[in-house]
């Protein structure tokens, strides 16, 4: 684990968030369909933040506004201060399927990155050292059907840590994962997220899992998403999920989701 001091240092590698106001539709039919609605946040560089929600409020919606891939129909997305416009290498995201080649080894896939942009003359060491950031030491030249689903979710992590992303937004990338795959999973995001200082956002179903990583959980309304709350986990890591401050932050967050038990 990393000490106090060190993660202190590190979290200048992750970039600072600010969504102000921002609001997003589509349109279906003719006729525009409300996903975001007003929704502002800010995030502290380095930190751990989970987006908890009805499925299809608009979580997966507001990552793709953080990724650049699209752009608010009102408020602005600002990394680091500067107005998100674009995709850049500096925010990665990582989705559920983890999309391998099938016909490229696990070391091939993981220069994907590196490759589109032509650094990897200039950067290729850094395959390798996210190759073992990811626990995949002496798989580099395994091929997807090779692996577990685990493993091959390792692999899509190693594919966006090669680009020494400052902020890696994670779309339930453990969610088909069977249970105890998806247990040892998390642990090693919390590692990775540890040790490379970055700004993580994950969206995810699970209110356990947004509780076992994340140091704050924002819960999102029903379509279209606003923020309802915000529930601080002040807990260290590693976490048990039978403490009794997380037990009592779930049943809040099923309250807060209208699924209190």
């Amino acid at each position: 684990m990393v000490g106090a001091t060190s993660r202190q240092e590190l979290s200048a590698a992750g970039m600072a968030l600010e969504i102000e106001g921002a609001s997003q539709a589509f349109q279906l039919e003719g006729r525009p369909l409300p996903v975001l609605d007003d929704v502002s946040l800010t995030v502290r560089p380095g930190e751990f933040v989970a987006l908890l929600g009805p499925s299809g409020c608009g979580k997966s919606t507001l990552l793709r506004l953080l990724a650049g891939l699209d752009a608010p129909v009102a408020g602005r997305v600002l990394g680091d201060g500067a107005p998100i416009t674009a995709p850049d290498p500096s925010r990665v995201l990582v989705f559920q399927d983890p999309t391998l080649y099938p016909w490229r080894t696990v070391r091939a896939n993981v220069a994907l990155g590196l490759e589109a942009r032509g650094l990897l003359r200039s950067h290729g060491h850094r395959i390798q050292e996210a190759i073992d950031l990811v626990g995949l030491t002496g798989f580099e030249t395994a091929y997807p059907h090779q692996l577990s689903g685990g493993m091959s979710q390792r692999v899509a992590l190693a594919r966006a840590l090669v680009n020494d992303p400052r902020l890696l937004l994670l779309d339930e990338p453990l969610g088909k994962l069977d249970s105890l795959t998806r247990l040892s999973m998390q642990a090693e995001l919390v590692r990775l997220w540890q040790r490379s200082g970055l700004t993580a956002l994950l969206v995810t179903h699970d209110v356990e899992e947004a509780l076992v990583l994340a140091q704050r959980v924002i819960v999102f309304s029903p379509r279209p998403a606003r923020i309802t709350a915000e529930l601080v986990v002040d807990r260290p890591y590693p976490r048990h999920r039978d403490d009794p401050h997380l037990v009592a932050l779930r049943r809040e967050a099923l309250g807060l989701l209208g699924l209190a038990d």
